[in-house]
């Protein structure tokens, strides 16, 4: 897919544990994220949490750079971009505090993730603040996406069990 990315920083350890720039805007910038980031966002989940798949519609569109700090997730976009010739698709990775992964997200992409282990943080930096008006998604089981979630019974959200299939979605991308 043309558009995310995904970053592996450089990892300092010593006998003390480790050090890492989780953000530097030059580095990114040489990456192609010339992102301004406005709002950090940050949640715990219990393992077999799923959220998602969510986005911000314009003009409040957002991009999203997603990294775990402690446990680990299944982290899912699909790309919702009428005119991209991956619409539709989805494309998943783990991110954990042991791999130290990153995911940039950029807007035009639904995001969801599922906890791997209890007590997971995950963090969120967004280049545009929540507004509750153009929020929207799509089921985030909906077969045509393919996506392979890893927990048998998840826990999912009453809001997140009732957004449409990827056929009934009108995309504002």
């Amino acid at each position: 897919m043309e558009g995310p990315l995904v970053i592996e920083p450089r990892i300092f350890n010593d006998p003390r544990g480790y050090f890492y720039e989780s953000y530097n805007s030059d580095i990114f910038k040489a990456a192609g994220v010339e992102a301004v980031f406005v709002q950090d966002n940050q949640s715990l989940s219990h393992k077999g949490a799923t959220r998602g798949l969510h986005f911000q519609a314009p003009p409040f569109e957002q991009g999203k750079l997603v990294r775990v700090v402690q446990g680990a997730v299944i982290d899912v976009i699909v790309d919702i971009r009428k005119s991209s010739p991956t619409y539709g698709k989805s494309y998943s990775i783990e991110l954990s505090d042991i791999n130290h992964l990153m995911l940039w997200i950029p807007p035009g992409f639904a995001h969801g993730f599922e906890t791997l282990q209890d007590k997971t943080i995950f963090l969120y930096k967004c280049t545009n603040v929540y507004h509750k008006e153009s929020e929207g998604g799509l089921f985030w089981n909906d077969p045509a996406l393919e996506i392979n979630w890893q927990s048998e019974n998840p826990i999912v959200s009453e809001k997140d069990q009732i957004l449409p299939l990827l056929t009934d979605f009108v995309s504002p991308f």
